[in-house]
């Protein structure tokens, strides 16, 4: 398996790190109605949701460049590349959402987007 297709695990499993920091710690947790509870949160356990959430967003147009680059053969070591730094660009985003670092959370953002806008432009590039 190569390793962008690792990346699509790991992108997939980003959410439920994300929600764990929301949710740790809180004996008050409310599994009958969960999205009620998560949106009394504050502070850091709101913006952890927020990032589980943008993290759900994110993963079907990730996977589908990934994938479709895959598919239509384009350069492996390019597709890794710019699957490592999506996967790179999200953990920096989760960061800075948890910190409060607004200005540089959309920043973050925008290079993971450009990530999987390259993946698009790679397997439409001609060979």
């Amino acid at each position: 398996m190569s390793v962008a297709y690792w990346c699509v695990l790991v992108a997939g499993m980003m959410p439920v790190f994300t929600v764990a920091i929301a949710k740790y710690g809180r004996p008050d947790y409310d599994n009958s109605e969960p999205r009620a509870w998560m949106d009394k949160l504050e502070g850091k356990r709101r913006r952890a949701d927020y990032a589980h959430r943008n993290h759900f967003e994110a993963f079907p147009f990730f996977a589908a460049g990934v994938i479709i680059a895959q598919q239509l053969t384009a350069s492996q070591n390019a597709i890794n590349l710019l699957a490592l730094s999506f996967i790179a660009a999200r953990i920096v985003y989760t960061f800075c959402y948890l910190k409060n670092y607004d200005l540089w959370r959309s920043i973050v953002w925008a290079i993971g987007y450009l990530c999987v806008i390259g993946l698009f432009l790679l397997a439409g590039w001609p060979r």
